[in-house]
């Protein structure tokens, strides 16, 4: 059930389009908020099925947080695809032989711009703009209010549109801890690093292991006078490269049980990278891919050649010394928290999404059955999925969108198992219970449950 809501004030927007036969129609647009890999997805797919869309953008072209120059970019210099190009990249429009095996944040910018001039995608985006709020409209459909970027509180542009595709990423919002004490010196997210040169000079320490905290620490051995990385558990790490192949090209498209893939993986990656326990990581208190790995053999060099050191977690700050959890201290001029994201979807009513805990409850991380019309886009995490796993999703919506104008016999089938039990879609992994993990996904056992939907509202 569609829930109930004011009119909004303002000039509602209705987009009137001639239809084949000649008669005029007044049709409303779908509203698609970002212009990342998976706004450009959703955009591409419901075009090609016939459907208006009205796009939202903050920066003032597409690639979402790949573009390091954008307003909500957590990107860096350094920064490159953790996957391969062939397992990431949209299955219609692959990148050329001349891209590198792990392309640079340069190159992906590059690859959005010529996917979006091979499907004329930016001709249905408001750049420069922001969404403010979005809700049910009460005669029917959806309203969207925005501003362009910057103007504070400016009135807001309201349009009316038929639905509306949540697509504005995962990784914008830090996760930033407060932590005990006060710190002398400077301390910041790696949401806000862009280059190495920070660290010339100073003594710093990482907070997290996570990709983007490797990625730094590794940065960072070459300018500062000293690095240290402090962790909570132990991780699995994975080469970019197995066999000479990189690493994730690896059995693609033969998954095999979990448990015989945890065993002989695990035993493969001592292989090629060691024990990490032999250099300082705490032994992993859980099996590979129960949480996702580090894809970063790099920091397992520097730890050997005595470039970094591992420091067990945070007990409190006092000046320029952290103490930490085993008694130990060190004096640093610089923190980075490389403590994640959380999601961020502050224009919409939480209770929309089904928002429980850590992370919206969707079916297939997509669908929510107390608003019609409203979808998610991306949310999603599964090591593997790339930006084809997305495109499915945005495949699946504008099939349900069809299906609802062709079919609705189907259509109304689907809708009814968006109000039941949500899928298991682990594979058989035992995920860890932390935030980052809350909508993480088996990449086989989710693309098989959407192509099967798809299937089913053909």
């Amino acid at each position: 059930m569609r829930p109930r809501t004011r009119k909004p004030s303002g000039t509602l927007r209705r987009v009137s389009k001639i239809t084949p036969d000649g008669d005029t129609a007044t049709d409303l647009p779908y509203a698609v908020i970002g212009a990342g890999p998976s706004g450009l997805a959703a955009t591409r797919a419901l075009t090609m099925r016939g459907f208006d869309v009205l796009g939202y953008e903050m920066n003032d072209d597409v690639g979402g947080l790949w573009d390091i120059d954008g307003p909500r970019s957590t990107m860096y210099e350094s920064a490159h695809l953790i996957s391969s190009k062939t397992t990431t990249q949209f299955a219609e429009h692959p990148m050329g032989d001349d891209v590198a095996d792990y392309p640079s944040h340069r190159e992906l910018t590059r690859y959005f711009h010529s996917y979006a001039d091979r499907f004329g995608l930016r001709a249905h985006y408001r750049f420069g703009t922001e969404v403010t709020r979005v809700e049910p409209y009460a005669d029917g459909g959806w309203v969207v209010e925005s501003r362009p970027v910057g103007t504070g509180d400016a009135a807001p542009t309201t349009d009316r549109v038929a639905g509306v595709i949540v697509a504005n990423g995962t990784l914008s919002e830090p996760n930033v801890p407060q932590l005990n004490g006060h710190f002398d010196g400077q301390i910041f997210h790696t949401s806000a690093y862009k280059q190495a040169t920070v660290f010339a000079g100073k003594r710093a320490l990482v907070i997290g292991a996570g990709n983007s905290g490797c990625d730094i620490a590794v940065d960072a051995v070459h300018h500062a006078e000293s690095v240290d990385m402090s962790v909570r558990r132990g991780y699995y790490f994975v080469p970019k490269y197995l066999f000479g192949k990189p690493a994730d090209t690896l059995n693609q498209g033969k998954p095999l049980p979990p448990r015989i893939k945890q065993a002989i993986d695990t035993r493969v990656l001592k292989l090629f990278t060691g024990d990490p326990v032999a250099l300082g990581f705490p032994k992993p208190d859980y099996k590979i891919y129960e949480s996702h790995p580090i894809v970063n053999s790099l920091i397992l060099h520097h730890l050997g050649h005595g470039d970094l050191t591992i420091k067990p977690d945070v007990d409190h700050v006092d000046g320029s010394t952290v103490h930490f959890r085993d008694g130990t201290t060190r004096d640093y001029d610089t923190i980075v928290l490389a403590t994640g994201y959380t999601l961020h979807y502050p224009f919409v009513d939480p209770a929309l999404l089904r928002w429980n805990g850590w992370s919206p409850q969707l079916y297939l991380h997509i669908f929510t059955p107390v608003a019609d019309g409203l979808f998610m886009m991306g949310m999603v995490e599964a090591s593997g999925l790339g930006w084809q796993g997305r495109y499915e999703q945005a495949e699946l919506i504008a099939s349900y969108l069809d299906a609802r104008r062709h079919r609705p016999s189907q259509a109304a089938a689907f809708e009814a198992r968006t109000r039941g039990p949500l899928p298991d879609l682990s594979g058989g992994y035992r995920y860890l219970g932390l935030e980052r993990m809350s909508y993480y996904v088996n990449k086989d056992a989710y693309r098989t449950a959407v192509r099967a939907a798809i299937e089913e509202l053909s």
